[in-house]
Formats: structure tokens, sequence, C-alpha cells
């Protein structure tokens, strides 16, 4: 396939309410179907940014999981977000990708942000990955990691077509998110999907959207604003492989090891 319709979903979270968050959810995700090949939601979509984990967390494969991979059979179309989860005694802020097929990957957001106290409470994740899906490989990451440019790229030659950020991303700094989605996109030569919430959270926190699909000049090809919003994007992979032949920065990308 050489489109991929991507749609993003940057909505309010009702505090700390998994259910009340799944249930609106559910009622914008349906009418999708047929429309969509991948669908992101918000980071911690179900509760909010909320440290309260030991109340919050599901369990690994827990009813949210099983929600996402139910929806996502109905809608032809696989659907991503984190949730706060717990497994092996540990508290993840665990992105789940949920498949059509069945099939759910996990990753754990590797950068904690301290500055919120997340790393007191979570423990962080190591690797990430890519996944092929419906012929553009993809890496999903979780908000903070987008501040981090050697995470995000890996290695010196790309295995992404597309990077995915899903994010709590506070206003005060929202000019830092809209400018490093961008950056990202720019430095890999990919399409970037950035998905954040709007409203204030439990603590007053006030969160700005700003959600947008950048394509890999650093050009958008949507842009959400502040308020609620549903926007489905087509993302066409010649295109980018014709722009990766043209101008092949790629291939004097630095090689490099990521430690652990």
């Amino acid at each position: 396939m050489s489109t991929l319709r991507v749609s993003l979903l940057q909505q309010p979270l009702v505090w700390q309410d998994p259910q009340g968050n799944r249930a609106h959810f559910e009622a914008l995700l349906l009418p999708l179907s047929g429309h969509t090949d991948l669908v992101v939601l918000p980071e911690t979509f179900t509760t909010g940014f909320s440290m309260d984990v030991e109340r919050l967390s599901e369990r690994a494969n827990g009813p949210s999981s099983q929600w996402l991979l139910g929806l996502a059979a109905r809608l032809d179309a696989t659907i991503t977000g984190s949730v706060i989860t717990q497994d092996g005694g540990h508290y993840y802020n665990r992105l789940l990708w949920a498949a059509p097929c069945g099939e759910l990957r996990t990753y754990d957001k590797r950068h904690l942000f301290r500055m919120g106290r997340e790393h007191e409470h979570f423990t962080a994740g190591r690797a990430a990955w890519s996944v092929s899906w419906r012929g553009f490989n993809i890496c999903p990451l979780v908000c903070y990691d987008l501040r981090f440019p050697v995470f995000s790229r890996r290695r010196a030659q790309l295995d992404y077509d597309v990077l995915v950020y899903v994010a709590n991303w506070p206003a005060p700094r929202a000019n830092a998110w809209r400018q490093l989605l961008r950056a990202r996109a720019i430095e890999n030569q990919a399409y970037v999907i950035g998905v954040n919430r709007v409203g204030a959270d439990g603590p007053g926190i006030a969160h700005a959207g700003d959600s947008a699909a950048i394509d890999f000049l650093g050009q958008p090809l949507t842009e959400l604003g502040a308020t609620a919003a549903v926007s489905t994007v087509s993302l066409d992979l010649e295109a980018l492989h014709a722009f990766r032949s043209k101008f092949p920065a790629h291939l004097d990308a630095d090689a490099f090891t990521l430690e652990a």
C-alpha cells in the first residue's frame, strides 16, 4: 500500500476515569470504520497523566488492551495510545499497539518526565521498535521521548517511515512541542505524527493540544490547534521514498551505539 490513512484524536481526558474515557473514545472511533488505517490516541488516555499508579494501573493485557483489540477488529485499523500498566511488580507508562488481527505489541516509555516526578512512580522501558503496517514502517514513542533525538533515531540507517508520539504535553511548553515535531521529521526524513490532549487535568495543568501530522520536509499536513478534534490525513510512501532518493542525507549519518 502506498498510502496510509492516519487519524489523530485530540481530546480532553476525564481525570482518573478509565471507563468514562474509553466510552468517550469509542463514540469517536466507531464512525472511523472503513476510513482509516491507524488511529492515534493521547498518552495515558484512560486516566490522564496521573502518578496514582497503585490505584489506577491495569494488569498487562487488561481491560484497555482488550477494548483496543476489539475496536481494532471492528475498525479494521490499528489503534495506539498509552495506559498505566502494572507488570511483574513494576508500573509502566505502556504504549499499546493493537492490530485488527488480534496482535498486541507494547512499548514502555523510556524517558520518564522527572519534572513531573514520573521517574519516582514508573519504571523506564528500554528498547523501542518499528513495526510494518500496510506497507509503512512505523516507530511509536511516548511524549518526553520527543526531546531525545538519539533515541528517536536509534541507529544510523533509518528503520521507519513514520514516527508517532502520543503525549500529555503541557501548554507552557507548547512551542517546544511544535518545534520538536518538525525537527524529528526533518532530521529523520520521515513523517511525524504527534497526538496531544487538550484541557486541564486534575491538578489543573493546562494542555494546548497542537496535535499535528508533519511531512518529511517539516511541513504540516494537519494542525489541530487548541480544541478537541478528530483529523484523518493520508501519508504518501512513494513521495517519501522519492525524496529520500533525491536527497539521501540519511546515508551520511554518523554511526553510533545507543547504550541500554
